[in-house]
């Protein structure tokens, strides 16, 4: 699951960030690993009058996470870090045998991309895919496209 974490670097000295992170708990409640998103989505489509742009409030991480589970080992990213090939490349040069994508694209973005790039990274890497996706609408602003796969 996801969640925003408190204590990340500011950019100016009053302004406040967090990290987004990916946790990995057990089946007793025990956090077994945890990744904060290292590729941060700052975008903006005027013509469909969207403006997004995730570092204004979020602080990027630095460390690539694999971790042991029931299934296998699986490699941590979250959502936007799915455009970036070598990420996932590395994971599973790393053991990484199920790659784990949470995500909230948005819905132009999603239309376009979101299947192709997640069946691509399972071909790239000879591994299982798993994409959980939000999906309907944030804010008045802002819609998630959905659309969970597994692959």
């Amino acid at each position: 699951g996801g969640m925003h974490e408190s204590n990340a670097p500011p950019t100016a000295p009053t302004t406040r960030r967090v990290y987004n992170t990916h946790v990995i708990i057990d089946k007793d409640g025990q956090l077994v690993a945890s990744y904060r998103k290292i590729h941060l989505f700052d975008v903006s489509i005027p013509s469909q009058n969207i403006t997004l742009k995730e570092s204004r409030t979020t602080a990027p991480g630095t460390e690539l996470v694999v971790c042991d589970s029931p299934v296998g080992k699986l490699g941590l990213s979250t959502c936007y870090d799915v455009r970036f090939p070598e990420m996932y490349t590395e994971l599973c040069r790393r053991g990484a045998q199920v790659l784990l994508v949470p995500a909230a694209f948005t819905v132009p973005t999603g239309r376009a991309h979101w299947h192709v790039l997640l069946r691509s990274r399972a071909i790239e890497n000879q591994c299982y895919v798993l994409a959980a996706a939000q999906f309907g609408r944030h804010n008045e602003k802002r819609m998630s496209y959905g659309h969970s796969l597994a692959v």
